[in-house]
This record gives structure tokens, C-alpha cells and sequence, in this order.
């Protein structure tokens, strides 16, 4: 089982983790520098081609390294693949939370037509911040995961 579960959860956490690291290195810089209008058009691209995908990968992350934190038979690599599961329950948390909330909100806005008080509240700054958190949590999920097979190995 070890030897099936191991690899999935490695793939699933590194793909999270480097679709989030690419959405803030190229696709974030990119949203923040763009007027209003063009912002709502390419945030609501972007986001329509992470779903289903990322949910499914954080998912199968956290319940992959909650068993394999039961699993682990040992302290140190069960602690790793515990403490990845809870990184990577938070991505998901802040995302829900969020992430999600904003990409709903700005697929339905046409932007041709953008509210009047859209500068006060354009959701860039806040959307971001809560980004960049995501993406270190799952990071630092990935760095754990690696860490635990390391252990293992």
C-alpha cells in the first residue's frame, strides 16, 4: 500500500504546489498589473482552468497523507505526512474561504460593464494576500511530504 500512496501523494502535492507557485510568479504579477476591465476578463480565464483539478489534487493530498500519517508505523515520517496533511487541509480552507468566493464574484461580472465603486472594491489586494498564503502552505505541504519519504527511504 505504502508503495502506491507514496507516489500519488508525492505527484498530488507537487502539482498543487507548482500550479500555486506558477499562478503567483506568472499569473499573479500578471492580474495585479492589468486595468480593471482586462483584470476581470483574465482572472475569470484563469479560474475556470483550475477546477477541477487543484481541488482534486489538495484533496487527494490530505487524505493521502492522513493514511499514510497512520500508516507510517514510525514517529518521524508519520509526524511529516500529519503535518503536511494539516499544511495542505489549510490550502483548502483558504481557498474555500477566500480564493473561490472572489473567482465566483468576478466570473459573474461583465467587464464591459463593471460596477461604479469597482476601485473600492476591486478584491486584488486581498485575493492575493490570501494566494500567497495558500501557496506557502502548500509548499511547505510538499517540503513535508519530501521530508517523509526521504525519512523512509
Amino acid at each position: 500500500m505504502f508503495e502506491i500512496l507514496v507516489p500519488i501523494v508525492l505527484l498530488a502535492s507537487g502539482l498543487a504546489a507548482g500550479v500555486l507557485a506558477g499562478t503567483q510568479m506568472g499569473g499573479w504579477p500578471l492580474l495585479v498589473s492589468l486595468p480593471p476591465d482586462r483584470y476581470v476578463h483574465a482572472h475569470a480565464f484563469f479560474t475556470t482552468r483550475f477546477d477541477p483539478f487543484m481541488p482534486a489534487c489538495l484533496l487527494v493530498t490530505v487524505l493521502g497523507d492522513a493514511a499514510l500519517g497512520v500508516l507510517a508505523g514510525r514517529w518521524g515520517p508519520a509526524a511529516l505526512f500529519a503535518g503536511a496533511a494539516v499544511l495542505a487541509a489549510g490550502t483548502i480552507a483558504i481557498s474555500l474561504s477566500k480564493n473561490v468566493p472572489v473567482n465566483r464574484w468576478v466570473r459573474q461580472l461583465d467587464p464591459d460593464d463593471l460596477p461604479a465603486d469597482f476601485a473600492e472594491v476591486d478584491p486584488r489586494p486581498h485575493w492575493g494576500a490570501w494566494n500567497r498564503a495558500r501557496t506557502v502552505l502548500s509548499a511547505l505541504a510538499l517540503v513535508l511530504n519530501c521530508a517523509a519519504t526521504g525519512v523512509l527511504l
